[in-house]
């Protein structure tokens, strides 16, 4: 819980402060690399620390996540330019990227399904008060004290985690015989083609129109990049991101529901705040209010839902999270610039409490569904499938919002942000249709998942 405190604290506390750094250090053009930095260099780690704790054990590869945190956290502290601020982030990514699969990784080793249908929601607490926490924090260290702390506070909560990790969790790896070998080229191939594919959709309509050279060349790299990982995981002794995990029902249902949660949850939460201050005329405090139904459905939703699953099963509470999501998203179709807040953070909510149902017992399908030497790429896959889904998501609603603005004015917008409430409502209200046609896709995936997961026992 502490070290995923890490994570779900520095997710919400930035935010709040970007104005206060861009003040003390300038770039401002570079400021949105902040946040597309730490989510690419997180993404793109997550298979590869989840095959090392199958390989060397959950234990060792934690602390060495803490730690990378905990140092990019105190670089970030220390920078002294934007384009340092930037590098240091990535450090924290790194760090983050093993952080969060492996922490659930080791829930599942510790404790039964049954036991995480409590536990879950231990863990999911530590989400909620981070959504609550989180911005509170930001706001008073920027303004009270220096932007700095928001990074400096990560070095005290990092230290304990990483002591009780070392003092409490025993833990005996299952090698296999003979030493282990690492998949390097593929490692390689996955990393090369999953950062060309994530530049592109997170920089695609932003640093360069989606239709120019940049654009293809990196969608063109990607798909040649990934191609080759194919060939060679079919052929590797111990693959990184083995090809079983497409072909495991539990794993790849998980993998996809995980993708399309995320392509709602980040495509969401770029558009709700904007649409409340801009359309409706809040200020950014509501604004966060509304998104914050969102964060707070969420993990309200995973602390429930293990008792659900335990007496319906993986699959029907999937599908129950699903229709809430669908219905969630059909609320927000009846917004307009007429209506209040709490009409577009009701429907927030209700997509949290859905992606709740539906992320939770995902996770612990897929982690159950495979013996321990397996479940840590399990975990980090579903995970992957998540931030893949966040950077599609992203660039989907972009372009989707776009799309309508250029319509309407003859061109391109250079801003969203700046355009009139008359414009930029059509264009949003397109973002909640495209929304709510991927919420039937959460549908179909949950529909993936097997009737029966067979739970492998623990000491297997």
């Amino acid at each position: 819980m502490l070290s995923t405190g890490l994570v779900a604290i520095d997710a919400t506390i930035l935010a709040a402060a970007v104005p206060a750094v861009v003040r003390d250090l300038g770039g401002l053009s570079q400021f949105p690399w902040l946040f597309s930095v730490y989510v690419l260099a997180q993404a793109v780690s997550i298979p590869v620390y989840g095959k090392l704790a199958d390989l060397v054990g959950r234990k060792p590869m934690l602390l060495v996540g803490i730690a990378l945190f905990v140092l990019g956290s105190l670089l970030c502290g220390l920078a002294w330019s934007m384009g340092a601020l930037v590098a240091f982030r990535a450090v924290q990514g790194i760090g983050a990227g093993a952080i969060q699969p492996i922490g659930m990784t080791v829930i599942g080793d510790i404790y039964s399904v049954a036991e995480r249908a409590t536990v879950q929601g231990y863990v999911a607490s530590v989400w909620a008060m981070a959504s609550l926490v989180g911005p509170t924090l930001g706001g008073v260290f920027s303004e009270y004290l220096s932007w700095r702390w928001i990074f400096f506070v990560n070095l005290p909560l990092g230290a304990v985690a990483a002591w009780m990790m070392w003092r409490r969790f025993a833990e005996t790896p299952r090698t296999r015989a003979g030493r282990p070998r690492f998949d390097v080229v593929g490692t390689a191939l996955l990393l090369l083609g999953t950062v060309a594919l994530l530049v592109a959709l997170l920089e695609g309509g932003v640093l360069w129109p989606w239709l120019s050279v940049p654009t293809a060349v990196l969608l063109a790299g990607a798909v040649v990049l990934l191609g080759a990982f194919v060939v060679v995981e079919r052929r590797a002794p111990e693959p990184v991101l083995p090809l079983w995990v497409f072909s495991q029902r539990a794993v790849s249902g998980a993998m996809a529901a995980s993708l399309v949660v995320g392509v709602l949850l980040l495509g969401l939460t770029s558009y709700v705040p904007l649409y409340a201050q801009a359309v409706l005329g809040t200020g950014a405090v509501v604004a966060g209010f509304a998104l914050a139904g969102m964060t707070v459905g969420w993990p309200i939703a995973a602390s429930t839902a293990g008792r659900l699953y335990l007496r319906i099963g993986f699959r029907r509470t999937m599908l129950l999270g699903s229709v809430v999501a669908v219905v969630g998203a059909a609320g927000l179709l009846l917004v307009d610039g007429d209506s209040s807040v709490l009409a577009l953070g009701v429907p927030c909510f209700v997509m949290g409490l859905g992606f709740g149902f539906v992320a939770s017992p995902s996770v612990v399908a897929a982690q159950s569904s495979v013996p321990w030497n397996q479940r840590g790429v399990a975990t980090s896959a579903t995970i992957f499938g998540r931030s893949i889904g966040s950077a599609v998501g992203v660039a989907a609603f972009g372009a989707v919002a776009n799309t309508v603005v250029a319509n309407r004015l003859g061109g391109p917008p250079s801003d969203l942000e700046s355009l009139p409430a008359d414009v930029l409502g059509p264009a949003l209200d397109t973002v909640w249709v495209a929304a709510a046609v991927v919420s039937l896709a959460l549908v179909a995936t949950a529909l993936v998942m097997p009737r029966e997961v067979r739970e492998v026992p623990l000491d297997h």
